[in-house]
């Protein structure tokens, strides 16, 4: 405490002592100090006389000035992370501290590099490069601000990029960090949360504007000689770290592969963009189950997304459509294989074969999102905010596709298994549509391809 403030209170103590001396707190004598006496605990606020009251209440007043202005000298103290000095006085240290908490995160002071040198070391470190970065940064910063956070907005969202990118569990990334890993999972799922609500809907959009339609579909046509495809559906097993205890027991997360997951559906386009994205069910769900609860197929069949590029193909009104594996329905707007065994006619062979080599758009697509963010490869989060934290990763994958950033090496994605899809009741006129849809492309398909 300051000296000057120890002498002001020595000198109301001994106004206190001589306007009350009956009442005093304090002794120069060890044998004075004993406490009041136990019978009589609010005997000092029972004196008629004012003077203690005005002790305490100047002496509280002077106590807080004081502490207030040691937490202002030392901006960094645990006691009170969000002091700092007032507007009249010096610049506020928070951007000092920004700067050196968000270099502690990096081996190394990357900031006078070259571009390409510098990108590339920040896509080492957070997923992306340093422009990207940034753009995720000042998009987030006003909802950052808004929660009070005491840590800066770039600190923040590179720690969160780093675990994400690297899969490091809350603790590991506290330990290099200096935090509290709870404060860690709570970031983590701020901005996860954050990216999932805030972000998605500007970059994760379905194509119904005409130009993003003629875009996707000339393009799929030039890789797969089929008109009017506009993206490609699949679905992943997103792998779990571990499950609740709660739900140890429940076998409808264990996926066909063997492990406890829950199951991610996305829709690809050609530059393996997604533009729908669905986490809504445990990893042992069936493909089809869970694109019949997707929001996607619920806008398809009441006909609430129209895509206004229609063709005609064998006296059939052909319109966009989506290309999917055999464990999808076959519908009007969901192209399928014939088969999955090449046993059909040459027409439907060689319509399948065309089909799935669109279908690995999306596979692709899938594996970079695994790639960059390999927390997916085992999600050490809790339950409840897996899907906030797949659908982050999603939002990352297409910017970073956006902005054309390098291809990572990734891991191959386990062949598909399973039995085809069968259409329910109510899917039937969609079903007969989608089959007269599908066999004349085939034939059409057959037919402009054997005339070459």
């Amino acid at each position: 405490m300051d000296q000057s403030l120890l002498l002001v209170l020595s000198n109301l103590l001994h106004l206190h002592n001589h306007l009350d001396p009956t009442t005093s707190l304090l002794s120069t004598t060890s044998s004075s100090a004993a406490t009041p006496s136990a019978s009589s605990p609010t005997s000092l606020l029972s004196s008629s006389s004012a003077a203690p009251l005005l002790f305490f209440t100047i002496a509280s007043v002077l106590s807080y000035v004081a502490s207030s202005s040691a937490a202002s000298a030392n901006p960094k103290s645990k006691g009170n992370p969000n002091s700092g000095p007032s507007k009249a006085g010096p610049p506020s240290p928070s951007s000092d501290f920004s700067v050196a908490a968000f270099r502690a995160l990096s081996t190394e002071h990357i900031w006078s590099l070259e571009p390409p040198l510098r990108d590339a070391r920040w896509r080492s470190l957070f997923g992306l490069s340093y422009p990207v970065f940034t753009t995720v940064v000042d998009k987030l910063r006003p909802f950052i601000a808004a929660s009070n956070l005491s840590l800066p907005s770039d600190y923040a969202v590179a720690m969160v990029l780093s675990r994400l990118a690297h899969g490091h569990s809350a603790k590991a990334v506290a330990s290099r960090c200096s935090l509290d890993p709870f404060l860690v999972s709570k970031i983590t799922n701020m901005v996860t949360r954050l990216l999932a609500t805030k972000l998605y809907p500007e970059f994760i959009k379905i194509p119904v504007s005409r130009r993003r339609l003629v875009e996707a579909t000339q393009a799929f046509e030039e890789l797969t000689a089929l008109p009017n495809v506009c993206g490609a559906v699949d679905g992943s097993a997103i792998k779990l770290h571990r499950l609740p205890r709660d739900r140890v027991s429940s076998s409808s997360y264990r996926c066909k592969y063997g492990y406890d997951s829950v199951l991610l559906q996305v829709v690809a386009d050609h530059k393996k963009i997604f533009w729908d994205v669905c986490v809504k069910a445990p990893g042992a769900t069936e493909d089809a189950t869970h694109f019949r609860d997707s929001l996607l197929y619920n806008r398809l069949t009441s006909g609430d997304i129209v895509w206004d590029k229609v063709i005609n193909v064998r006296g059939q009104h052909v319109r966009p459509y989506i290309v999917g594996d055999w464990c999808y329905p076959l519908m009007s707007f969901m192209m399928t294989p014939f088969n999955s065994k090449g046993t059909g006619t040459p027409a439907q062979n060689l319509f399948d074969g065309m089909l799935m080599k669109g279908r690995s758009m999306v596979v692709e697509a899938i594996r970079l999102l695994k790639g960059r963010w390999r927390i997916l490869q085992d999600l050490n989060v809790g339950l409840n905010h897996a899907p906030q934290t797949i659908v982050a990763c999603c939002v990352l994958h297409n910017l970073c596709q956006i902005a054309r950033e390098p291809e990572p090496d990734t891991a191959r994605e386990p062949d598909e298994i399973g039995a085809p899809a069968r259409a329910l009741e109510s899917e039937k006129s969609f079903f007969y549509h989608g089959q007269n849809l599908r066999q004349a492309l085939a034939d059409e398909l057959h037919q402009r391809l054997s005339s070459r």
